[in-house]
């Protein structure tokens, strides 16, 4: 499983999606549950898959997929491995 495989499966996991969803659409207040309670569940599923630890910055800023895309890449996870 890919990276990229892996943090969509967080977002599958958390937020109660279909994994077929356009993941690309997702966004924290538009996307259908992800609310405030579900994204700390999604800021702690990201961080146990990929066993990092963000900064409160970065849980503030992931307000989509692309987004958490972005800062997962950040602390040095390659999402295409």
């Amino acid at each position: 499983m890919t990276g990229i495989d892996r943090l969509k499966n967080a977002f599958v996991q958390s937020l109660g999606i279909s994994a077929t969803s356009d993941f690309d659409a997702l966004a924290y207040g538009v996307t259908p549950g992800w609310d405030s309670v579900a994204h700390m569940n999604l800021v702690a599923e990201i961080e146990s898959t990929f066993d990092i630890m963000f900064a409160t910055e970065d849980v503030i800023d992931m307000s989509s997929f692309a987004k958490a895309k972005e800062i997962v890449s950040k602390h040095g996870v390659d999402l295409n491995a």
